[in-house]
């Protein structure tokens, strides 16, 4: 019986992580859209913003339910390890957008912009890995395109900063297209460690 109530307890650890999911895919499109159409759509940056906001909600909700529950599906450090990486995606997400306005961009770079698109397909990989996380099972198809996508966005994020190196650009411009290299860099890296401490979860309990 004592299990029995614990059950609605272990979907909503589940429920939230694929609401998180979802809420990085928002917030890669939108940065995906407003990298393509910068400047014409600054406004997105707001919606960017609500994104974040909303990112830090669910987190905390999870932190909340983890230190209310005493016994939890997963275990503890798992689901605080994977609550705070997916935040971490959206607040790099989030402060791409902002470098946009912060360093008075005139127009993205092309790699920020094939940069923004593995972020998707990233974030993407992630949010169905996540749907399909309370089976524990045939999720490995998700960390080895997250793995694949990761270096893809290494390999983009080199060139474009070797790029900035050889063509006699402005000081100041380059200091500034490092940083969005970096910012996108690091979300992407963030999915990929998403999707290690996925592997790990469907390891523990196979």
């Amino acid at each position: 019986m004592a299990r029995l109530s614990l059950l609605p307890r272990d979907r909503t650890f589940f429920d939230l992580f694929i609401e998180e999911g979802q809420n990085t895919v928002r917030a890669a499109r939108l940065l995906d859209q407003m990298m393509n159409k910068w400047p014409d759509e600054s406004g997105l940056a707001r919606d960017i913003l609500k994104a974040e906001q909303e990112g830090d909600r669910i987190t905390h909700d999870i932190v909340q339910r983890l230190n209310s529950t005493f016994v939890t599906p997963i275990d503890r450090e798992d689901i605080y390890g994977l609550a705070t990486q997916m935040d971490d995606i959206v607040d790099y997400t989030e402060e791409a957008a902002d470098f946009l306005g912060l360093y008075k961009i005139e127009a993205p770079m092309e790699q920020a912009q094939e940069l923004t698109r593995v972020l998707v397909a990233s974030c993407e990989q992630l949010a169905e890995g996540l749907e399909h996380l309370p089976g524990f099972k045939d999720l490995d198809r998700y960390w080895i395109e997250i793995h694949r996508l990761e270096n893809e966005g290494d390999r983009i994020s080199r060139d474009a900063v070797a790029s900035l190196f050889s063509n006699g650009i402005d000081p100041m411009v380059v200091i500034r297209w490092k940083d969005m290299f970096a910012v996108l860099e690091r979300a992407i890296d963030a999915t990929e460690t998403a999707a290690h401490i996925l592997e790990g979860i469907v390891i523990k309990n196979a």
